[in-house]
């Protein structure tokens, strides 16, 4: 494929990021985290986006409606791979064990990926169950 087609998808990603990790970084100035504190807020943006990422592919994959072909690169790799973040994830854990926060270190490695699995299982049944109620899948 011709590098100029894929220009689109690449505007679409970038706007889409850039969207997407300025509500992470707004969340992180409203809600910020102290030093040594169980890291809540970024907890949370991964957790929620994990669940809005369920609801998106359920939307953009079982349903009889076509979407626009930039909808997926701009809402789930742009704003919602922006949103979400495995890199500050990784410094919140770096940050509690500089800290000694042994048992909250622990517990963020363990329930981070266990939540934001269950919130993908939960945004995706939910997105299922409504678009069945409203007989609208494919």
């Amino acid at each position: 494929m011709h590098v100029r087609a894929q220009l689109p998808v690449v505007g679409a990603v970038a706007a889409g990021g850039a969207l997407g990790a300025a509500a992470r970084y707004a969340a992180t100035v409203v809600w910020p985290t102290p030093s040594g504190a169980f890291p809540w807020t970024i907890f949370g943006v991964n957790v929620l986006g994990c669940a809005v990422i369920g609801v998106l592919m359920v939307l953009v994959t079982e349903t009889a409606a076509v979407p626009h072909p930039l909808v997926r690169p701009f809402l789930g790799t742009g704003v919602l791979g922006g949103f979400t973040t495995f890199s500050t994830f990784a410094l919140d854990v770096q940050r509690l064990m500089e800290a000694g926060e042994t048992l909250r270190l622990l517990a963020y490695l363990a329930a981070t990926p266990v939540a934001a699995l269950a919130a993908v299982w939960a945004g995706t049944a939910t997105a299922r169950l409504a678009l069945a109620g409203k007989g609208r899948t494919a």
